[in-house]
């Protein structure tokens, strides 16, 4: 069962939850509509409009994976928000690692914070922003959408808010026989995942083409560049180039 804290206000839901955890039950998801300072990775901002979009955070407590597997709770996320929007439109898909695009525009952000106990993850704390019924944008951020600019529709927040609540909490009951086939879905919903040479650049500017190979246990990327040879990323170490824009 999921427990629900909405916050009037909030600067960041996954700050909050990170100060409360201790005190928390599992499954515990804290939740705003006015969010006024938005984490996104490696500390960037997340641009949310007051009482449009759903910004939240869900606590696992002692998820059932390997500090080396971590990963697969960012591919439950990502999958279950995937498959979430799926319901409205086509064209969603998992930018790697884990943004959400709707064919070249990113309309999700997630953020997952693990705190480690040892060899075990202590809790996992996940923050989500959906873009939903936003649709003007000011922050600098190159190619934000969100579901009203796709569909034409206004939507219900708390509505949408416990049926993405609910697709996370299930698959990420992670149960071991369940993995491969998680794994498989996050491939098959994996974001210019078709085989063919893209354009990236590395961390020195290099611009290559590469197609993506593979995505391991741990998150790293394996691409296969144009000359057939396979090299393995970490988060960062290599970034999509989409419409001209490094992302």
């Amino acid at each position: 069962m999921i427990n629900y804290i909405g916050l009037e206000e909030a600067k960041s839901t996954n700050t909050y939850l990170l100060e409360h955890a201790p005190s928390l039950p599992d499954r515990t998801v804290v939740y705003t509509y006015r969010q006024t300072a938005g984490r996104g990775q490696k500390g960037n901002s997340w641009e949310s409009e007051p009482g449009m979009n759903l910004a939240f955070s869900l606590l696992l407590k002692r998820p059932p994976v390997e500090v080396r597997k971590q990963f697969y709770i960012s591919e439950a996320v990502s999958v279950a928000i995937c498959d979430f929007l799926s319901q409205f439109a086509d064209g969603f898909k998992v930018k790697w690692p884990n943004d959400i695009y709707h064919h070249d525009s990113k309309i999700c952000g997630i953020l997952i914070e693990n705190s480690l106990d040892g060899k075990q993850i202590a809790h996992s704390v996940i923050g989500v922003g959906i873009n939903i019924n936003q649709t003007r944008f000011v922050s600098d951020a190159p190619n934000p959408v969100s579901l009203k600019q796709i569909t034409g529709n206004d939507y219900d927040l708390d509505q949408l808010l416990h049926d993405v609540c609910q697709r996370m909490s299930d698959l990420c009951l992670l149960e071991p026989d369940t993995l491969d086939a998680l794994h498989n879905r996050y491939m098959h919903s994996l974001y210019r995942n078709d085989g063919r040479l893209y354009p990236w650049q590395l961390p020195d500017g290099t611009i290559i083409e590469a197609a993506i190979d593979h995505v391991a246990p741990d998150g790293m990327l394996t691409l296969r560049h144009a000359d057939g040879s396979l090299h393995s990323y970490a988060f960062k170490e290599v970034k999509h180039i989409i419409n001209n824009i490094t992302l």
